[in-house]
């Protein structure tokens, strides 16, 4: 079975997991290495699949002003599902969040008939949603790579094995090479597609195995970081760009997320005739 085949059979086996359990899906989308081409399937390393999922609440929550779901759920496999109502999830696209924002761009996902015509407006319009506060999304990554700074050789249980192995976590070295890849490409105004695809795919899988010393990689995740905190500041500081939002991107959010919701809600209330 192909590479593609193989995600997609997978990120199927996702949805079905969640329509079993009564969730009523927008779209499941892919999320992860995959996204960014530095997926590994060896005997070396293994990337999991791991899917976010835009589930909607019924009327009846809605009116009872009901706590929107926003959750992890770990299948057997120790693949992860971020099940999150569609309120929430527009409003992390809204945040900018690269972690969210890539499943607007990814090759496998999975759109619930019925909403297709209505979500292929907000797959059409995907860069507009990624620059709608260019500021806040520089801020957004250069958080994202002290966050895996922070982790590098921390003992989370996660990791554990891995900082015993190595001295610290090749997974989170990677990820703050790749924050900093990106942050350049996002700060010239490159489409977003592109900057998800890193110039250095192959040196960042063999970061992800582990080819650095200890004392290499600290160094290393120390200075990159560093650099991406700098970019970040160079553009959004003093002498920056404002802070602006993109108009256009938040009504397009906004449009979409109305008419799925109408729909839904016109559903349950004729059901219930």
């Amino acid at each position: 079975m192909s590479r593609e085949k193989n995600i997609m059979k997978r990120v199927q086996e996702h949805y079905e997991y969640l329509k079993s359990k009564g969730y009523e899906i927008v779209f499941l989308a892919l999320q992860g290495s995959q996204n960014y081409g530095l997926d590994v399937y060896n005997n070396d390393y293994m990337s999991d699949i791991d899917t976010k999922a835009v589930i909607l609440p019924s009327f009846e929550d809605f009116v009872y002003n009901r706590q929107p779901v926003s959750k992890t759920i770990v299948l057997d496999n120790n693949e992860h599902i971020d099940v999150k109502d569609v309120r929430v999830m527009f409003d992390m696209y809204k945040k900018q969040n690269i972690n969210f924002i890539e499943t607007l761009f990814t090759e496998f996902k999975i759109t619930t008939p019925k909403y297709e015509k209505i979500v292929k407006i907000l797959f059409d319009n995907a860069e507009e949603i990624a620059y709608i506060n260019y500021n806040q999304a520089l801020r957004c990554m250069a958080g994202m790579s002290k966050e895996k700074l922070k982790a590098l050789q921390h003992p989370y249980p996660t990791i554990k094995d891995k900082i015993e192995r190595f001295g610290y976590d090749p997974k989170q070295l990677h990820h703050i090479l790749r924050m900093n890849d990106f942050i350049k490409k996002y700060a010239e105004g490159t489409p977003y597609k592109e900057c998800l695809i890193p110039d250095n795919k192959e040196y960042l899988i063999k970061i992800k195995k582990g080819i650095l010393s200890e004392e290499d990689a600290v160094k290393l995740a120390n200075i990159t970081d560093e650099d991406t905190y700098k970019i970040k500041e160079l553009k959004t500081g003093f002498g920056g760009k404002p802070d602006t939002v993109n108009q256009k991107g938040i009504d397009i959010l906004d449009k979409v997320k109305f008419n799925i919701l109408k729909s839904k809600f016109k559903e349950d209330i004729e059901n219930s005739v």
